[in-house]
């Protein structure tokens, strides 16, 4: 296997000889850290990985995962929700809430049987999930999504846009109530500025799915309600802005009048 990875305790570091430069400057190597308790499907994922570009860190432990998400700061962490000692959704509050880390792209890796898990993940900020046994191809395909949300450029005429008392400042990617900023996931603050964008409009869920995590992403209905759910306690006083259109879907209003 070659390439860059932290094994065993996520304590060591075998990095790869340097690429020509003229290689190097023409692509900027995206970093990927697997948090996994199975080595096989973790060396599998990494190999896979570091032969479509990625640059890869394991760790096989929560506490691990922990310690190199916080030193490396990878572009996403694909993350086992079943870790000996502190599970995945433990890890994933402790990213979350950690200014150094909260912004890093999540992706769970789950059993079928894990969906509360997943549900709860999702609430603490993870960006989408992936089922066990799972296709590399599909594995490849929505990490590359996700990236690919990440690092959308912003059109100056969408660059700033309010809605009430919620402001949005694409260029920054920062989402202000009443002048105070909210601190809100990738995902969250994708979904929210769909709402802003459509100007009172109605979104179905597909919609919302659509714009905020890409055509190529199936994500479930619960999904995106999970995610809705974790904007409104994060507006507060204010979480009637995203109003829910029965049978419907999702739009933002400007003013409390009506509201449910």
């Amino acid at each position: 296997m070659h390439g860059s990875a932290i094994m065993s305790k996520g304590t060591e570091q075998n990095r790869p000889a340097q690429r020509p430069a003229s290689s190097m400057a023409t692509r900027v190597r995206k970093r990927v850290l697997v948090v996994d308790d199975e080595k096989d499907l973790t060396e599998l994922v990494t190999f896979n990985l570091q032969r479509n570009g990625y640059e890869v860190f394991c760790a096989y432990n929560g506490n691990d995962a922990l310690e190199i998400a916080r030193r490396e700061i990878p572009d996403l962490i694909l993350l086992d929700l079943m870790l000996p000692g502190i599970d995945g959704t433990e890890v994933t509050r402790r990213l979350k809430a950690d200014a150094r880390t909260d912004s890093i792209p999540l992706i769970m890796l789950t059993a079928k049987s894990e969906e509360t898990d997943v549900v709860v993940g999702l609430t603490l900020g993870a960006d989408d999930y992936i089922t066990k046994p799972f296709s590399m191809k599909i594995l490849l395909a929505r990490l590359a999504t996700v990236i690919r949300r990440t690092d959308a450029p912003v059109t100056p005429e969408v660059a700033s846009m309010k809605c009430g008392p919620l402001a949005i400042d694409m260029s920054k990617h920062e989402i202000t109530l009443n002048d105070k900023p909210v601190r809100l996931t990738l995902t969250e603050f994708k979904l929210l500025s769909a709402l802003i964008s459509a100007r009172g409009r109605v979104l179905s869920r597909d919609q919302l799915m659509d714009k905020a995590m890409g055509t190529d992403v199936f994500v479930t209905d619960r999904a995106i309600d999970v995610h809705i759910t974790a904007i409104r306690k994060k507006l507060e006083g204010c979480a009637w802005l995203v109003h829910t259109v029965r049978g419907v879907g999702y739009r933002l209003r400007e003013c409390q009048d009506g509201a449910e």
